[in-house]
């Protein structure tokens, strides 16, 4: 059997793909696909939410299709300062790129687009480049990418990581499945103890991620249909 989520008060819908991180003071920003990036912000992880307007209100300086419509933020703090990668492109095309913004509050107002992280596709490429996450490793900083055309790839990060730090050529395949449609994407890197977790990461069998691995976390049941856009917040008050 499978948790339900737990209740929610206040604004609890607009929350496609949602990246939640807590800032030092307490307060948790909510940061969803639509409106240019939409910010909640709540005084708990159960709310209540309000909605407190775009994070990148004129949409993204990347001059592709989709730069108005912003998908699957993700958002991390590196030192002082918190990175929201964001994917700019057109549903079910390779036509597609990271973005970066930064800001050392997270509010509203206070993002400054800096645009392309160097992580773009094309009709063609050996990837898709979208759902960006970025992920800590023995002092490295890495991005995982990828949605479907096949499915996961990693590429080493500058740092500050708002470019990658090598040819987008180098990026490795993380995870696939060998017959299509090649489902995966939202990746999310997690490091707990001695092992880093890749969601999709661990088969129970032993079956290696490049052939199809991966063990199930969560599925639709009861009310809850399609969970996906996944992520990890450890949160001192649960």
């Amino acid at each position: 059997a499978y948790p339900s989520p737990l209740p929610c008060k206040g604004v609890c819908t607009n929350a496609h793909d949602p990246s939640l991180v807590r800032r030092d003071d307490g307060t948790y920003f909510r940061f969803s696909t639509g409106g240019k990036i939409a910010i909640h912000t709540a005084p708990s992880i159960q709310g209540p939410w309000t909605y407190d307007g775009a994070a990148l209100p004129n949409g993204s300086i990347i001059n592709r299709p989709g730069n108005q419509d912003l998908w699957a933020p993700d958002v991390a703090k590196v030192e002082s300062t918190y990175y929201l990668y964001y994917s700019v492109g057109s549903f079910a095309s390779q036509e597609s790129a990271i973005g970066v913004a930064t800001s050392t509050t997270m509010e509203v107002d206070s993002w400054t687009d800096l645009g392309s992280t160097g992580i773009e596709s094309v009709i063609g490429s050996k990837f898709n480049a979208i759902d960006g996450n970025l992920q800590s490793a023995n002092g490295k900083l890495y991005m995982n990418f990828g949605s479907f055309w096949s499915d996961l790839f990693q590429v080493e990060m500058a740092n500050p990581p708002t470019k990658i730090a090598e040819a987008i050529s180098s990026a490795i395949q993380v995870a696939f499945v060998p017959t299509p449609p090649q489902a995966q994407e939202g990746a999310f890197g997690y490091q707990y103890g001695d092992y880093y977790y890749l969601f999709f990461s661990i088969d129970k069998s032993g079956k290696s991620c490049l052939q199809g691995g991966g063990t199930t976390v969560l599925e639709s049941h009861g009310w809850v249909y399609g969970p996906g856009g996944q992520g990890i917040i450890k949160d001192p008050k649960l």
